[in-house]
This record gives structure tokens, C-alpha cells and sequence, in this order.
């Protein structure tokens, strides 16, 4: 959708809605396409690949970063030109705004483009078919209230066909918001406070996914590990005993959960690593920095040696676990040896994957407050140089895997004939040479060599 441009070609069919979802920012935004995806399916309308084709657009935005924001309004004003061209034609274009800018800048949105029929936050999705109906009869919808009762209040219908073409790996949410209120982060105030589903509810949803034929669920929450709630045997349960639940679902296969806070592993959670063969050894656990006075600053509320002291645990259950990290460089104040401390935490931990970016003041947050701002050209000097580390380490991480025998998932064909690609248990992509392996099925491969982002394996 990066290249939208108005067709006066397509012919309207009146008998047939098609909605279009461009999806920008982390898995949750991913999962919540689906769910809006989902819900508009009862109201008649059908997903679309194709921009031109579609009666309504919905754009799920991400706040994250400033030009993740920015991109939004320019994809607004492609579609401005779009719905006039349809509009000469007597043809209707619908278009929302959904997810974290919606939220946060709805009436700056409602202001900027007026072609924005909807804006929807992420927490009222399952008011989404109804704000559509208004809309169509000449309103214009701003949907960002809530209560924090309605955060789960919509539990997805799951078809079998959709979910399949969708792949054998899905998302269920389990948590929402946060209440850590990093410096740095506009969570808290896109998604509200942090609130788990209950047990009942993820437990029906799981059901349905592996009904369905999914085999593989990634657990999703902004901080995943704060989830807790009352489970079927009347205790209090922390994600490691949920986890513990749903590797005793026949039909699961294999399970994940993204994203985590350090000061939220706890000891359930870390023995499940060691437990659960179905229990994948990849853990996202991000730290942001290596400085303690810059972690303070971020209000990240542990050390760098708690960290430390972290990954050692969990390594010590799980010597083959692969770690990623969420880094920032540049943070405010941020001096030539905090950016050091960095680095040596980088070396100390070896990463398998890292994602990492220079620091972005977000309206709001009390980062944008902050005084002593890193110049650009020192924030992408630095970003360079740790990008660099953090690459040689992925590199020294997939190199490691060459010769191994693993479980891949088979996920989906590849892009030539007898070609099939799959996951490995530490996420990476699988591509396999290889006749009559099912969708679905997990079989044994031995690692042959390594792409950039991607492994080649063979049947063993």
C-alpha cells in the first residue's frame, strides 16, 4: 500500500464488501488485523490483498516511532486522491484509522484528513462493524473510549478455512497495556494499563485455533509475563503455569509468548523453559541499555547485573536458548561510556536476534521532557556501530546451527517447485528442498548452511 494511486477502472459490485488492512508496528497490531478482520466477516465483508479492490480501507497504526506516525498521514493523503477519483465514478470509499496513533491522536487525525471515516482504538474493536453501519449513514466516528472491561470483550469466531490459509502458526493475546511506564515508551498511554484474559477465555480460543489446524500459538501481550489470573483449580496463575496448561492441549504442538519485561520472570515461568519440550528455546526479553544511570533514566526499574543475573538463570535451564533484545541508542543524556555499557552487555549476552533504533521523543512521554537530547549524528554512529555487533552475533548464532538435526514446522510452499519453508524451534525461517511434506507437518532437518535471515536445511 506504500504506492497507492486511484483506479477508475474497477468496476463497483454492489452485492460484494471488501476491506483492505494495512498493518503497521508489533505482532499485537498483527493479531488485532485479524480481529477486525474477523468481526467485519459477520457484517458481509471479505479480506482483500489488493488496495484498488477494496470498498474499506483500515489503516492499524503503530506509535512506537515518529515515522512509523508520519507514514500514516501519508497514506491518507493517497487515499484522499483515491476516494475522489471513486467518488467521480459513483463509487464509495470507506476508510479508517485504527490501532496506537488512532488512540493517541485521534482528533489531530480528525483534523489533519478529513477522508478518515473511522478512528478506532485498539481496545474497542469489537465495536468496529457498528462504527462502520454510522459511518455509512453519514457520521463520523471517533472510537477511543473504554472501560477496562472492554479490552476483552470481543472473543474471535474461528474459521477453519481463514485460519488455515493464514498458516499453522497464530497469535492469541493474553495481555494488554502496561504499567511500567518506561520513559521512553507511549504503551501505557496507546493501551491503558495492563489488564490479563481471563483463563476461560484463552482456553476456549486455544481450542478453537487447534480445531482449526493451527499447531503452533505465540502468546502476545505488551508485557505478556505480567499476565496472572484465577484458574479452573481455583489458584492464582502466573504465563509459566498457563503455559504449563496449554502444552497439555492435544493438538498443540509447540508454543511461544512475546513480549516480556525482565522484572516479570518469574521462577514458574523460567522452570517452564526447562520443562516444556513444547516450549520453544527463543526468548524476546529486552533490556533497551546497558548504563545503569540510563536504565534509571528510562525508568526501567532493574539493573544491568539483574539482567545479567536473569539471562544466567534462564541459561542455566535452557543452555539453548536463543535471546533477542530491543535496544536504544541515544536516549537523553546518554554519554560515551553509557553507550560502552552497552556494548559490553551486548558482548556478554550474545545475541541470537536484536532489534535496535536511536532514540525518538514521543509526544507525551516524560522522555520528551528531558533536556540534554544526543545529537542524530552521534545517536546513528552509535546505532551503526552496535548494529554491527549485534550482527555478527546473529551471524555467529545461525553459523553454530550448521550441521544440526532439528524439528522444523512446515508453515508454508516455497517460492520454487518442491521447495517448502518452515520454522525452527529459535523462530528463523526454514527453507527445505523437499517432495510431499504436508503443510503442518514437523519433521527432521539437518541445518546446511545460513542466509542473512533465514536458514537451508535438508530431510534428515
Amino acid at each position: 500500500m506504500d504506492q497507492i494511486a486511484p483506479n477508475k477502472d474497477i468496476e463497483q459490485r454492489p452485492n460484494s464488501k471488501k476491506v483492505f488492512v494495512k498493518t503497521y508496528g508489533c505482532q499485537m497490531n498483527v493479531y488485532d488485523s485479524q480481529r477486525m478482520t474477523d468481526a467485519l466477516s459477520e457484517s458481509g465483508y471479505e479480506s482483500t490483498d489488493t488496495v484498488d479492490d477494496a470498498d474499506l480501507v483500515l489503516i492499524n497504526t503503530c506509535h512506537i516511532r515518529e515515522k512509523a506516525a508520519e507514514k500514516v498521514y501519508s497514506q491518507l493523503g493517497r487515499l484522499q486522491k483515491m476516494k475522489k477519483a471513486r467518488a467521480a465514478n459513483g463509487r464509495e470509499l470507506m476508510v479508517g484509522v485504527a490501532g496506537c496513533v488512532a488512540q493517541a491522536e485521534g482528533a489531530e487525525i480528525a483534523r489533519r484528513a478529513p477522508v478518515v471515516d473511522v478512528i478506532i482504538g485498539p481496545t474497542t474493536y469489537h465495536r468496529l462493524p457498528e462504527a462502520i453501519a454510522r459511518a455509512r449513514g453519514g457520521e463520523r466516528v471517533i472510537e477511543t473510549e473504554y472501560a477496562v472491561e472492554d479490552k476483552f470483550e470481543y472473543l474471535p469466531q474461528i474459521n477453519r478455512e481463514k485460519t488455515l490459509a493464514r498458516g499453522v502458526s497464530a497469535f492469541l493475546t493474553v495481555q494488554e497495556g502496561c504499567d511500567k511506564f518506561c520513559t521512553f515508551c507511549v504503551v501505557p498511554y496507546t493501551r491503558g494499563s495492563e489488564v490479563s484474559r481471563p483463563v476461560a477465555q484463552i482456553l476456549t480460543e486455544a481450542h478453537r485455533l487447534v480445531e482449526a489446524g493451527v499447531r503452533e500459538i505465540t502468546l502476545l501481550g505488551q508485557n505478556v509475563n505480567a499476565w496472572h489470573g484465577e484458574g479452573p483449580d481455583g489458584r492464582s496463575w502466573s504465563l509459566g503455569d498457563l503455559l504449563y496448561h496449554l502444552a497439555e492441549i492435544p493438538g498443540i504442538a509447540r508454543l511461544r509468548y512475546t513480549t516480556s519485561h525482565p522484572r516479570d520472570m518469574d521462577e514458574t515461568l523460567i522452570n517452564a523453559h526447562r520443562d516444556l519440550r513444547k516450549l520453544m528455546p527463543y526468548l524476546h526479553l529486552p533490556v533497551q541499555a546497558g548504563s545503569d544511570r540510563i536504565l534509571k533514566a528510562m525508568n526501567r526499574r532493574h539493573t544491568a547485573a539483574d539482567y545479567m543475573a536473569l539471562i544466567d538463570r534462564i541459561r542455566n535451564v535452557r543452555p539453548d536458548i536463543a535471546l533477542s533484545g530491543d535496544f536504544i541508542t541515544g536516549f537523553p543524556g546518554e554519554t560515551d561510556e553509557d553507550f560502552e555499557a552497552t556494548m559490553r552487555l551486548v558482548e556478554e549476552v550474545r545475541y541470537a536476534q536484536a532489534f535496535s533504533f536511536k532514540y525518538s521523543a514521543r509526544p507525551g512521554t516524560p522522555g520528551a521532557e528531558l533536556k540534554d537530547h544526543v545529537p542524530e549524528d552521534v545517536k546513528a554512529e552509535r546505532l551503526e556501530r552496535l548494529q554491527a555487533l549485534l550482527f555478527r552475533q546473529q551471524t555467529e548464532f545461525q553459523q553454530s546451527l550448521v550441521g544440526q538435526t532439528t524439528d522444523v514446522l512446515v508453515e508454508k510452499p516455497g517460492r520454487f517447485a518442491d521447495q517448502v519453508v518452515g520454522r525452527s524451534p529459535w523462530l528463523l525461517p526454514v527453507i527445505i528442498d523437499a517432495k510431499d511434506i504436508k503443510i503442518g507437518d514437523i519433521i527432521q532437518a539437518r541445518i546446511s548452511k545460513t542466509g542473512t535471515n533465514s536458514l537451508h536445511a535438508e530431510i534428515a
